[in-house]
């Protein structure tokens, strides 16, 4: 299982003006760095992660899935986007941010399942609403 995560470096700079973008961005690839260090523990052969900028075609650094929309009739690469490569091949692309960080968090609470080590990611209070309400329950009291 592999997974690859595009970001726009710009975003992720906070070049483009939106600092919530900038944030729930930076959160993303702050989850993502955690489960690259981790990902042995939960089955996954690698974690890509691509960071975008605006003279570069785009091209994912190794799962070759590429999102698109339709923006003022024209087709526009989304620069956002998580690609999820199961075992037997399929491949699952996340485009919404909320649902990035969401799955990007569920493999985070996976780790901290399986590790003695704290892998906690200080998010930025939009991701941490993001994560709170997707109740991913990662409470080891509760476990126990």
């Amino acid at each position: 299982m592999r997974l690859e995560l595009r970001v726009c470096q710009h975003c992720l700079d906070g070049d483009h003006g939106n600092e919530k973008r900038t944030a729930l961005l930076n959160d993303m690839v702050d989850c993502a760095e955690q489960i690259q260090e981790y990902k042995e523990v939960i089955d996954l052969d690698a974690v890509h992660i691509r960071k975008v900028k605006d003279d570069e075609p785009g091209k994912p650094a190794a799962l070759p899935v590429v999102s698109a929309t339709i923006q003022n009739d024209q087709v526009v690469l989304n620069d956002t986007q998580l690609v999820a490569e199961g075992q037997d091949g399929n491949m699952l692309v996340y485009t919404n941010p909320d649902d990035v960080l969401t799955v990007l968090a569920g493999n985070l609470d996976e780790v901290s399942k399986a590790v003695t080590e704290d892998v906690t990611v200080d998010l930025s209070a939009v991701g941490a609403e993001i994560v709170s309400q997707a109740d991913l329950g990662a409470n080891r009291e509760q476990e126990q």
